[in-house]
């Protein structure tokens, strides 16, 4: 017997991205159970990451060592510097060369134990900031092959903090969370992060401004004359920062904090970071007010917390791109990136996401927008379709269509 003919248009399949968190059973259509090495491109589909390549050869300082940390300094005269930090040493991106910094200061070198450096720029000098280290600068007028302590640059006054964050905002340093106080931030003067008790320096307790009990400062952020003070468990949020002594707190979030300092990135007009129940967006708080926070890896949670549970907290990173548009999410431990599409969200407020087995250990957008990896041996950059020189695959898996007749019974 004929039979009607059934006319059904699938469109950009997966184009959702991956939804592990919702039964496959009741998942629409649009999602994907699997989308390993994939990206969201700008037409909407699921498509292939882009691989990388070195932007160095082998260094013998480096070695096979991870690169851990990387920043960038914009000189006065526009010269870009890249500092990368591996196998306790820093080093100096110059075109395709990759050169140790040596220690320049008159004292004796201090020692490097770890390559978690926080780096900030302010008026021509880069500063480094890792706990249980003494705060370093690379100051190119100086010298651009050495690294000093900042208590040994000219001008210094105070006593700089051995803490373990860093921001430069607002035309100061402010740095926070030493070894046995993690309530205390301190900031510079202005254009000055070596001046540090004269001027509008100065320092923040927030120890009993915490709205929920006693925290520990997990990191900072700046955004819109405000200044993110985020603990492990709480939010703390300053209007006025441009102006430290009429600073005043404007808002606090309770229950959500962030876990991993490297995670929280500032993406033009929001910040994003990893709490202990996923990836959270800050914007609603910012535009509403002590709304909720958006959670953009809902689709992903259970996988992706549990996945965070595994890992060392501080060998977490995140990166953002402005060219490709996404906050990506690295996890060394369980091998695995989380990439989130940031062009647009889904209904239920989050981020399409889809997972990329390339870990790298270092994330940075430079000037030039392209996104700096730290990898073994190497600082590579986000490009072409070949990891350095090998293939990857790419595969995802799409939820069943049911062709518009989910109940239709054929014999």
């Amino acid at each position: 017997m004929s039979e009607q003919l059934l006319t059904s248009s699938i469109a950009a399949p997966g184009f959702m991205g991956v939804n592990t968190q919702d039964s496959s059973v009741a998942l629409e259509s649009g999602y994907a159970t699997i989308a390993s090495n994939c990206v969201i491109d700008k037409f909407g589909r699921i498509g292939a990451r882009k691989g990388w390549l070195p932007k160095h050869s082998s260094n013998a300082d480096l070695s096979t060592a991870n690169v851990k940390s990387i920043g960038e300094l914009i000189a006065a005269d526009g010269t870009s510097y890249i500092v990368a930090a591996g196998n306790n040493k820093l080093f100096k991106l110059s075109g395709s060369t990759l050169s140790v910094l040596t220690y320049g200061g008159g004292g004796v070198a201090p020692t490097i134990s770890n390559d978690r450096w926080q780096m900030a720029p302010l008026n021509g000098i880069l500063y480094l900031y890792q706990e249980g280290h003494d705060p370093l600068i690379f100051d190119p007028a100086v010298s651009a092959t050495t690294f000093r302590r900042v208590s040994e640059k000219t001008g210094y006054l105070g006593t700089v903090q051995s803490s373990n964050c860093v921001v430069s905002a607002y035309g100061r340093t402010w740095s926070a969370s030493t070894s046995t106080d993690k309530n205390t931030i301190q900031f510079s003067d202005l254009l000055s992060g070596f001046v540090l008790n004269t001027g509008s320096s100065g320092s923040l307790n927030v120890a009993q401004v915490w709205p929920a009990g006693a925290d520990e400062i997990q990191g900072l952020a700046a955004h819109n004359n405000y200044l993110y003070i985020f603990g492990r468990r709480q939010i703390l949020i300053y209007q006025g920062a441009n102006d430290p002594t009429n600073m005043s707190l404007a808002d606090t979030v309770s229950g959500i904090g962030c876990c991993a300092r490297d995670t929280i990135k500032v993406t033009g007009d929001d910040i994003i970071f990893l709490s202990d129940t996923g990836v959270m967006s800050m914007k609603r708080v910012v535009q509403e007010r002590s709304a909720p926070l958006r959670d953009i890896s809902a689709n992903v949670r259970d996988d992706l917390v549990a996945a965070v549970n595994i890992e060392t907290l501080a060998d977490i990173k995140a990166g953002y791109s402005t060219n490709n548009a996404f906050y990506i999410l690295t996890l060394p431990v369980s091998g695995i990136t989380y990439c989130f599409d940031l062009r647009s969200t889904l209904p239920n407020g989050a981020a399409r996401a889809t997972t990329w087995t390339l870990v790298p250990r270092a994330l940075f957008s430079n000037r030039a927008k392209e996104l700096l990896l730290g990898f073994a041996g190497f600082v590579g950059y986000y490009t072409g379709h070949l990891d350095n020189t090998s293939t990857y695959r790419m595969s995802y898996y799409t939820n069943y269509f049911d062709l518009g007749s989910p109940q239709l019974l054929r014999s």
